[in-house]
Formats: C-alpha cells, sequence, structure tokens
C-alpha cells in the first residue's frame, strides 16, 4: 500500500498489520538507499552540519554560513546569551560572538536541534501532538542530564554529550514523523507507540549512521533504553547517555504517564545524582527556549 493513498475502509487485523509492517519496509529501504524523508527544514540543517565539518573553519566564516538560516541563526544567539553560555548574563550581541561563544560543534548541534523541534510541528504531526511533546521534552532533558554528567565527569565532552542525549532518540522522531504519512496508523496512535517502543533503537542507530553522526555519538545511542547493571563510574559516553536517558525519564515514563520515577532504577539513578536534578530542569527551560 502506498503511504499517500487514501483508503476508503478502515483497516484492521491482518490488514492493519500488514500497513504496519509496510512502514517499517519502507523505512529499512530508505536507510539502505540514502534516500531519506524529511522535511525541508531538517534538510537545511544536514546540510549546514556538513558545511560545518571542518573544525579549523574561522569564525567569521562560520558566522556567514550560519546566517543564511535566519531561525538557527537566532536561537544561536539566545542560546549564546542564556545561563548555559553566559553565566555572567552578559548577552551575545551578534552571531559572530554567539559563533565564538559557543563553538563551532554546539553551532551544529543547535542546527540539528532547531530542525527536530520543527519536524515535530510539520502539519502532517498534529494527531501526535502528545507523543511528539513529550519526546519533545524527553530528548532535551536528556540532552541537559548528558552534558551536565559529562561536565561532573571530566574526562567526557560536554557539548559532544549534549548531542549524544540530543539525538538518541531520533530514531522515534523519524518513526513519527513517517507514520504520519500513513492514514491507518495516524488513526491509531497507540500502534504507532508500539512501534517506536520496539523499532526506535535500531532505526535510530542506522539513521544516525546514515546521517554520518560521528562514530562515538552512534555507538553511544546503542541499546539506551535496554535494562542492565548501573554503572559504578561513568568511563564512556554510553554510560553518560545511559544515565541520562534515565534521568531525563526513559521510554516508560515518556509513552505511559503513570510510570513512578521514584521507583526501581530510576529512583536509584535519581538518588543518586540528585545534586543535579535542580539544574537539569533549569538548563532544559534554556534549551527548550532556543530550540523552539
Amino acid at each position: 500500500m502506498n503511504a499517500n493513498e487514501n483508503p476508503t475502509v478502515d483497516k484492521r487485523g491482518d490488514a492493519l498489520k500488514a500497513q504496519r509492517f509496510q512502514m517499517l519496509e519502507d523505512i529499512a529501504k530508505e536507510l539502505s538507499s540514502d534516500s531519506l524523508v524529511f522535511p525541508t527544514c531538517f534538510d537545511a540543517a544536514l546540510k549546514l552540519r556538513k558545511e560545518l565539518q571542518n573544525p579549523d573553519l574561522p569564525v567569521s566564516r562560520i558566522a556567514r554560513i550560519v546566517a543564511l538560516d535566519p531561525l538557527i541563526a537566532s536561537r544561536l544567539t539566545h542560546l549564546a546569551s542564556s545561563a548555559l553560555y553566559s553565566p555572567d548574563g552578559s548577552p551575545a550581541r551578534d552571531l559572530q560572538t554567539a559563533v565564538q561563544r559557543l563553538g563551532v560543534e554546539m553551532v551544529r548541534t543547535t542546527a540539528l536541534g532547531v530542525a527536530m523541534g520543527q519536524m515535530l510541528r510539520a502539519k502532517d504531526m498534529v494527531l501526535f501532538s502528545d507523543i511528539s511533546r513529550s519526546l519533545w521534552d524527553h530528548s532535551i532533558r536528556a540532552a541537559a542530564a548528558s552534558r551536565l554528567l559529562a561536565r561532573k565527569n571530566g574526562r567526557i565532552n560536554p557539548d559532544q554529550a549534549m548531542l549524544a542525549g540530543l539525538v538518541h532518540d531520533l530514531g522515534a522522531f523519524y518513526m513519527l514523523y513517517r507514520a504520519a504519512q500513513y492514514e491507518e496508523l495516524r488513526m491509531r496512535p497507540e500502534t504507532v507507540k508500539y512501534l517506536i517502543l520496539q523499532w526506535h533503537e535500531s532505526i535510530g542507530v542506522s539513521l544516525l549512521d546514515a546521517l554520518g553522526l560521528p562514530e562515538e555519538i552512534v555507538n553511544a545511542t546503542i541499546d539506551h533504553d535496554q535494562p542492565r547493571p548501573l554503572p559504578e563510574t561513568m568511563r564512556t559516553l554510553a554510560d553518560v547517555v545511559f544515565i541520562g536517558n534515565i534521568l531525563a525519564g526513559t521510554h516508560l515514563e515518556w509513552f505511559q504517564e503513570t510510570a513512578d520515577p521514584e521507583s526501581g532504577q530510576t529512583g536509584e539513578v535519581r538518588q543518586r545524582f540528585a545534586e543535579l536534578l535542580p539544574q537539569i530542569k533549569s538548563d532544559t527551560q534554556e534549551m527548550l527556549a532556543a530550540f523552539a
């Protein structure tokens, strides 16, 4: 069944199951052929990331490239003026100052974050607004938590950790966007939740790899929702993302409002890193405002 057809009969049972598998099959084909289906705003962000791959680009050149996208440029200036990157409260009065303050890695991360936020605002996503909002809030909290955990660790780059936290559920974003293109799936948000829970990790790893993100970022997102013993010491970026994901509320929390964040492994992690929780909350609000 073509994703753009308008069926006249509400599919159930085997027919509905067939459309679920059709979406998964379509995604698999896209990932293997580099024909990824993204909205225009995401394509622009990916192009910007590619242009900024050279870490030795002069600040003035980076500022000129970023200035071509007014939305990303404004968000960069906002972020550089926030408490995250301006503890003394001094504003970034121009784009070049913002780029100098943030650094090229954070510029690329911001471009991707803005695109993710815009993707969830696509008109086809309206029927999934509750899921998309929960997913977006979770991803921002995971990014904020991962950044703070890396700073606390001292051996892991905080900006890299922030990027890994931000994109760890990109597979879920992509599945949600693609599901919105199938009439039968748009009618059944619970079915889409089920598909995301089952497949978002493996699709996410393939997606990040296809998009050309650094290998260490891709590897850090593998099996991030799978139960495992808590590491006594955070030694790797994957450890940071795993704990950051728990502090942000795992998929069980952002899909199930009745989940108790103070019980089980989640409660253990929240108690262990209790001193970070107020700062995670504060940084999350800053990032939500910057990436909106």
